[in-house]
């Protein structure tokens, strides 16, 4: 097995490419900030000092004060920082916005997006925050029940896929001519979340056909386990940000 290109697996080389950032934030909550960054330095055959003091410093982290005195943000910041410190060329995110208020989320993934942008990272994010996927990835993974339900470019997944408004009478014999993902009933009106394949045809009367957003799209397929949509693997390149939910 091979990452990164092909470097193998495991190998100081591969391991020196990858960073990891786990839920939880593991830091050394009776060390400081200082004292943290020094135990990284001496840990890790790379890492850049003057991007981690200029990044905390630009973030107002204090380097005296203890890990377990900053907020749950600045923790988070602090765990971010160690990784990129690293100047990896890939960075695993495991859930890194499950204890995060909504500022702290947004700053969080703001960095990250910086790092994708100015340093060609490539990032892996694990998360449930749906709203955040679909404002950071460009390539998403959704695993339900231990295996991979959908995946493809997000842009293609939206484009590939719509929601169509109409008589509850007419669902069945309308669901009947397309790929049905989900669909909710009423007494009046129905609504049904198609896969178009590109070619969404016309629309009947009585009926409107409506876009359809990343989380409506996952809710979708999470309540029809036997549907799926597989395009492929996703592509290895550099800047890439693939976000998987589960």
């Amino acid at each position: 097995m091979a990452v990164l290109g092909g470097e193998p697996a495991g190998s100081p080389a591969a391991l020196d490419g990858i960073a990891f950032v786990a839920q939880d934030t593991p830091l050394y909550k009776n060390l400081s900030a200082a004292d943290t960054l020094h135990l990284a330095r001496n840990l890790n055959r790379r890492w850049d000092q003057r991007y981690a003091r200029a990044r905390l410093a630009e973030l107002g982290i204090p380097l005296g004060k203890k890990v377990g005195k900053l907020s749950g943000g600045q923790q988070a910041q602090l765990a971010l920082t160690l990784a990129l410190a690293r100047r990896p060329r890939l960075l695993v995110l495991d859930e890194p916005l499950a204890m995060l208020d909504p500022v702290a989320r947004h700053d969080f993934m703001a960095t990250v997006m910086t790092a994708v942008a100015d340093d060609g990272v490539s990032v892996v994010l694990s998360s449930h925050v749906l709203a955040e996927l679909e404002r950071v990835a460009d390539y998403l993974i959704l695993l339900s029940a231990g295996r991979v339900q959908v995946a493809g470019e997000v842009d293609d997944l939206l484009a590939g896929h719509m929601m169509l408004t109409g008589p509850a009478a007419q669902a069945d014999e309308y669901a009947g001519r397309l790929t049905l993902v989900h669909a909710r009933r009423a007494k009046a009106q129905a609504h049904l979340l198609v896969r178009t394949h590109g070619t969404a045809g016309p629309v009947p009367a009585g009926w409107e056909a409506h876009p359809v957003g990343l989380e409506e799209l996952v809710m979708a397929y999470l309540r029809e386990p036997g549907a799926a949509a597989l395009p492929g693997p996703a592509p290895a390149r550099a800047g890439h940000s693939t976000g998987v939910t589960a």
